[in-house]
């Protein structure tokens, strides 16, 4: 992913190392993205280590043109001093007694999205568009990888959408779709060997500095019919915990408990092998390594599965800022692909993503 940043005006304060601390913002798409978080960066400049004294609050611009509030969330700013040439990773969020002034209007440039009265505008070879674009966000790992023999080739596209325009509780719903494709590259023709369609809606809402807590619905199907539908309908909860570790790395746990409902089509008894619950642990450095393990199963029946994720961002090899990752996935256990929910599999595949 590809950030620009803003600098911003040194806050005047007693503390003769802040005057060595730099302040640069990664500017939030609108009001409504700044309600997850924005990021601050600290940057050291001096000679010396600088201990971190934050603004409690900041005036930004977001980058449709809204004047923002953003408040320190003061969890974030527990870091030890800032080495020489070093740098903190703070977390700001919209200040609730924000009223964002209104968007100023720009000219839309090619390719790049602009606000006219909070519209989002693009230009392309195709036309200029125009949609609600900045309502859009990652949400599971955009990637591509291949493996050896029958691991074969696993692609998948996936996005979160804020429906509606809004600062307030509105801006918690939240609508997400996810596609899986295994393509069979060691079988004659390369056939598309299975494909799971995850759509699911639920309620994002933060708790605290770093915590989220999630309601929802999901659907996952092979796209199947009468005869070989496979189905599971699910309504979770899902917490998110996020540990600032200090020197810009950052650990997520993320618990989860799900029951079901509906028809199952050919997926019966599937919580034999996918049970009712599922824990995820990443630890990652920005602009670094990645690590993301995510574990379900079935304490009862002890099937279940267990999936790895390693990234690391391809600029760290002297290629340019080309906003892409280099790319690893492993998989053991049950249900990769969902028509396989019943048989065990173990596969590791290669390649480049664009979201981690």
């Amino acid at each position: 992913m590809r950030y620009s940043f803003l600098a911003l005006p040194l806050i005047a304060t007693s503390s003769p190392a802040f005057a060595q601390l730099r302040p640069l913002i990664e500017p939030p798409a609108s009001a409504a993205s700044a309600l997850s978080g924005v990021d601050v960066f600290l940057i050291n400049e001096g000679t010396l280590p600088a201990e971190v004294e934050a603004p409690a609050t900041i005036q930004t611009m977001a980058r449709d043109g809204t004047t923002l509030t953003i408040e320190l969330i003061r969890s974030t700013a527990d870091t030890a001093p800032v080495a020489p040439g070093g740098f903190a990773r703070l977390r700001y969020r919209l200040a609730p007694v924000a009223r964002p002034a209104a968007p100023r209007r720009v000219i839309a440039q090619a390719s790049t999205p602009s606000s006219t009265q909070g519209e989002d505008v693009t230009t392309s070879a195709r036309g200029t568009a125009s949609g609600f674009l900045a309502r859009f966000s990652p949400f599971e790992p955009v990637y591509g990888v291949i493996g050896t023999g029958d691991a074969g080739a696993k692609v998948q596209l996936s996005f979160a959408m804020q429906p509606f325009a809004s600062t307030g509780p509105a801006s918690y719903i939240k609508v997400a779709y996810t596609q899986t494709i295994f393509w069979a590259l060691n079988q004659p023709s390369g056939p598309i060997r299975a494909t799971t369609y995850s759509p699911e809606a639920f309620i994002d809402v933060p708790v605290g500095d770093s915590t989220r807590l999630a309601i929802g619905y999901r659907h996952d199907s092979n796209g199947g019919g009468v005869t070989n539908s496979v189905d599971i309908n699910r309504f979770y909860l899902r917490a998110n915990q996020s540990v600032a570790l200090g020197r810009d790395w950052r650990l997520d746990i993320t618990p989860q408990g799900w029951f079901y409902v509906g028809n199952q089509g050919q997926a019966d008894m599937i919580e034999r092998f996918y049970g009712y619950g599922a824990l995820g642990v990443s630890v990652e450095q920005r602009d670094g390594i990645k690590l993301a393990v995510l574990a379900r199963g079935n304490p009862v029946t002890r099937l279940g599965s267990a999936e790895l994720f390693a990234s690391y961002p391809i600029k760290r090899f002297g290629v340019g800022d080309v906003g892409i990752y280099l790319f690893g996935q492993a998989f053991h256990g049950y249900g990769e692909a969902l028509t396989d929910f019943n048989r065990v599999d173990t596969h590791a595949r290669i390649g480049l993503a664009f979201t981690r």
